[in-house]
């Protein structure tokens, strides 16, 4: 019940989403600033759409979307199932004709693909020349809406090399935030999944739970000042991609 109660204060909270669940809300700004860049009256296909959290950041758009459509209510983001889908199929043969589409948005899907290389493949054709990819997927996480979890670590290496050889250019990498970010989300979502109540174990450690609650709950507000220093830039949860398909 309590873990119920914070995971819907965190899903509700911006200042919960934007210092203690920030991957998730670097997404968001970042998705809809890509939206706020697509002319009006374009066609976006939002490929593994799920609950379709960004419907209406595209809707100046001839907005599509797609999923495979076999995970359950309580997988997918705001725990309330499926969004209106428009396609249901693999993702790497989505039932459209090629030059389909002037935008491809793809968040958080790939780590969930078993090839997700062909999913790669499968934008380049249902795109139009000219056409963008817009893409996210993480570096580092842990499981999730398993058994359809498979790979994480998607690296810039990745996207460059599997991008341009499916004739992509224009390839732009951005951070989904920097280590000190990062290692702040992961050890509050420790103090959250060992709270005190969590088992007897942890309840016997609650004095120390509160030390580690009074130093990590504040670093998360700072943890951005910290990552404008972290000059290697080589831990962060994932990246925000863009790309052209070549005319």
């Amino acid at each position: 019940m309590r873990n119920t109660i914070l995971r819907d204060w965190v899903l509700k909270s911006r200042i919960a989403l934007k210092y203690f669940h920030f991957n998730e809300h670097l997404r968001d700004c970042w998705v809809q600033a890509q939206a706020l860049k697509v002319p009006n009256g374009s066609k976006v296909l939002d490929v593994g759409a799920g609950s379709c959290p960004y419907r209406n950041y595209f809707s100046h758009c001839q907005y599509k979307t797609h999923d495979f459509a076999e995970l359950k209510e309580e997988q997918l983001r705001f725990y309330k199932g499926y969004g209106n889908l428009d396609f249901v199929s693999d993702i790497s043969s989505i039932p459209v004709e090629d030059n389909t589409f002037d935008y491809v948005l793809c968040t958080e899907v790939l780590e969930h693909v078993p090839e997700p290389i062909l999913a790669i493949k499968e934008f380049a054709r249902i795109l139009k020349p000219g056409g963008k990819a817009i893409i996210t997927a993480p570096l580092l996480a842990g499981i999730h809406q398993e058994p359809y979890n498979f790979y994480a670590g998607y690296t810039p290496f990745w996207y460059q090399k599997f991008l341009s050889k499916y004739n992509f250019e224009n390839i732009e990498i951005n951070e989904n935030g920097l280590s000190n970010k990062f290692y702040s989300q992961e050890s509050l979502r420790f103090l959250l999944t060992n709270h005190p109540f969590a088992n007897f174990v942890t309840f016997l450690f609650t004095p120390f739970w509160i030390i580690l609650c009074a130093i990590l709950v504040p670093f998360a507000f700072v943890a951005d000042i910290f990552d404008r220093y972290d000059n290697e830039k080589r831990t962060t949860v994932g990246y925000f991609v863009t790309a052209q398909k070549k005319v």
